[in-house]
C-alpha cells in the first residue's frame, strides 16, 4: 500500500478515487536543508505541505532578531501557514526545513473545492484540523505544566534521535530554554 495513502487513512477512511484527486492537486518537492517555504510577512495563497521525510520547523523572530521555535514537524505530518492562508493576513511565522525534506505541496484552494464535492476529503480535512488543535493544546499544556527536563524527555520520546538530527540551539529554542540550560540538562541526565 502507498505509505501516503496509509497515512491519510490513519486520520479517516478515504477511498482510492479521493486519494487520486488529492494527488492531482499536489506537487512533489525536495527541500534542501534551511530552505524556507513560507517567510514571516508572506501571504501564501497555497502551500500546505504533507511532510514525507525530514524535519521542519515553524518559528518567529523577536524584535531583537532572536528566533523562537514554535513547532518542530517530523514526517509524516502536515506543515504550512494555515492561519495565514485562511485569514489572508501576513504570516507571523517562518517555515523552514531543518534537514533535507520530501514534501507534497497541496494546492489549498483546490483542496477546499474538493472538500465541497467529496465527503471523504471533507472528513479528512476535519480530522486534520482536529489533530492540529489537539497538538496545539498539548504543546500549551507542556509549556505550563512541565519543567525543562520533562519537556526535553517528552521531545526525545516523540523524536528519539532528535539530538543527532538538529542543532542543540534549535532544540533549546523549541523547549523555551537556552542552549546552556539544555547542556546542563543533558549533563545531569548522564
Amino acid at each position: 500500500m502507498n505509505p501516503n495513502f496509509a497515512y491519510l487513512n490513519s486520520y479517516t477512511k478515504i477511498n482510492e478515487a479521493s486519494f487520486k484527486k488529492l494527488e492531482k492537486i499536489s506537487t512533489y518537492r525536495n527541500l534542501k536543508k534551511n530552505e524556507i517555504i513560507v517567510k514571516e510577512g508572506d501571504i501564501p495563497l497555497s502551500g500546505i505541505c504533507m511532510l514525507v521525510t525530514g524535519i521542519m520547523r515553524a518559528y518567529f523572530s523577536s524584535e531583537s532578531g532572536k528566533q523562537h521555535n514554535k513547532k518542530i514537524f517530523t514526517a509524516p505530518s502536515f506543515v504550512g501557514a494555515l492561519t495565514t492562508i485562511i485569514t489572508k493576513k501576513p504570516s507571523r511565522l517562518t517555515y523552514e526545513a531543518l534537514t533535507e525534506c520530501k514534501v507534497f505541496e497541496i494546492d489549498f484552494p483546490e483542496f477546499i473545492n474538493l472538500c465541497k464535492t467529496d465527503i471523504s476529503i471533507s472528513n479528512l480535512y476535519i480530522k486534520i484540523l482536529e489533530n492540529i488543535f489537539v497538538d496545539y493544546e498539548q504543546r500549551n499544556l507542556e509549556l505550563i505544566s512541565m519543567n525543562a527536563t520533562q519537556r526535553y524527555l517528552e521531545l526525545r520520546q516523540r523524536i528519539p534521535n532528535i539530538d543527532d538530527l538538529i542543532p542543540q540551539y534549535q532544540i533549546a529554542s523549541f523547549l523555551s530554554i537556552t542552549p546552556v540550560q539544555l547542556s546542563r540538562i543533558r549533563r545531569n541526565m548522564n
